[in-house]
């Protein structure tokens, strides 16, 4: 804690009202996708399933954001599925897969990490009801695994492999390619064949997405973290993956997924993608470029700030830190207050901690990982809202402290 008395907060925002840093949450609609999106809100809005002339239109541009899509994964169109968000892509992933290869005489052991997001780890926990083994291996300090151990626990009757590309709250970056190697080659000694999930909701602005070069057989993303709509998703399934569809009814996604396609949605989606990944480059430059200057800023100021995730091999976007004395729900509200829109990395009430079973898992203590703060930057992110971020944060954080205190006898 800082020994000089807290600074007052600055007296005013920044140009363009609260900085928003808060996009690992959510991003905003990408005016070009919002731009292709309309006509299919307006004036083509036939199902895609119908046979008239209209109909075939709004399947046309349907299959054409499938094409595009897949020239992004380096995959073909009929390895896209699309779905209504990165949730269920990865419950079909994992659920549907397992299953599937259960039947087949594949297996029940599922293996995943510790850090993974609920989202993973709740779809693994759910196959538990029906008989299947769920393995969570362990990471680092920085919220790795490594290549060598995940290969290592795969087993004969290994089902199903899923780790996460880029973790949502600390932001480290596995090294995916090589743990999809090491997972094929240990597949291949055992003389079967075992897919290999990954989560990459978090990486589709700063990482490729070339599956062939990653080498995995399915991969879920999430339209609005990378400037799409909301309600938006996809799954990349490699040819020949078995798969049970969830969602049964009209047959459509090629039987992989039911019901009527979004196709003003998946329109946006693929406009979204296409820009995210060609824009890759400058993104994490520049972000990259502003987060390292609020770092340095933060640790300047809040020396006792312990800052997670792997030092190098992490997004450019996200920062997360933790600060003792204080609970991260609180920091939240208080930099709200000020403008600051950010998010905590454990869900924190009045009467129960829960802490987030990221940092836990990482070897974070309690008392330091129940005051997380989680700050994601955008393209839109500029220096001065940094700089008013660097001046506001120090004060916030000791009035939080000082709230925090037990009253005096």
């Amino acid at each position: 804690m800082p020994t000089e008395e807290s600074p007052s907060a600055p007296t005013s925002l920044p140009a363009g009202g609260p900085v928003y840093l808060d996009s690992a949450a959510s991003t905003p609609l990408r005016a070009e996708a919002y731009r292709a999106m309309l006509p299919f809100i307006q004036a083509e809005f036939a199902n895609p399933s119908a046979h008239h002339t209209a109909g075939r239109r709004a399947s046309d541009a349907l299959e054409d954001a499938r094409a595009r899509i897949a020239r992004v994964f380096n995959a073909e169109p009929e390895e896209v599925v699309f779905t209504s968000g990165g949730t269920e892509s990865i419950n079909s992933a994992i659920k549907g897969v397992a299953f599937a290869q259960r039947d087949a005489g594949g297996g029940h052991h599922i293996l995943t990490t510790t850090v993974e997001h609920h989202a993973v780890l709740h779809s693994a926990q759910y196959l538990e009801r029906f008989g299947f083994e769920v393995e969570e291996l362990p990471v680092d300090e920085y919220g790795r695994v490594s290549p060598e151990d995940v290969a290592a626990a795969v087993r004969p009757d290994t089902a199903l492999v899923s780790v996460g590309y880029a973790n949502n709250e600390v932001g480290t970056v596995q090294p995916i390619a090589a743990i999809a190697a090491a997972v094929a080659a240990r597949a291949n000694a055992l003389g079967k064949r075992i897919p290999f999930h990954t989560d990459a909701v978090q990486a589709a602005s700063s990482h490729p997405l070339d599956v062939q070069a990653l080498g995995v057989d399915l991969l879920s993303l999430s339209g609005h973290k990378f400037g799409g709509p909301k309600g938006t998703g996809l799954l990349f399934m490699r040819r020949g993956i078995p798969f049970l569809e969830l969602l049964s009814g009209g047959g459509q996604e090629r039987q992989r997924r039911s019901g009527t396609e979004n196709v003003p949605g998946n329109v946006g989606l693929a406009v979204a993608l296409e820009l995210a990944q060609a824009e890759r480059e400058a993104f994490v430059t520049r972000t990259a470029a502003l987060r390292d200057r609020l770092l340095t800023a933060v640790l300047e100021a809040c020396p006792d700030a312990l800052v997670n995730g792997h030092p190098t091999e992490r997004l450019p976007q996200a920062l997360h830190v933790c600060f003792s004395g204080l609970e991260g729900e609180a920091l939240v509200d208080e930099l709200d207050r000020l403008g600051i829109e950010s998010s905590a990395g454990a869900a924190c009430t009045s009467a129960t901690w829960e802490p987030s079973h990221v940092l836990l898992a990482m070897g974070i203590p309690l008392e330091m990982a129940i005051g997380s703060l989680r700050m994601s930057l955008w393209s839109s992110t500029t220096a001065e809202q940094i700089d008013y971020v660097a001046q506001t944060l120090p004060g916030a954080v000791n009035r939080v402290r000082e709230a925090a205190l037990p009253a005096p006898r």
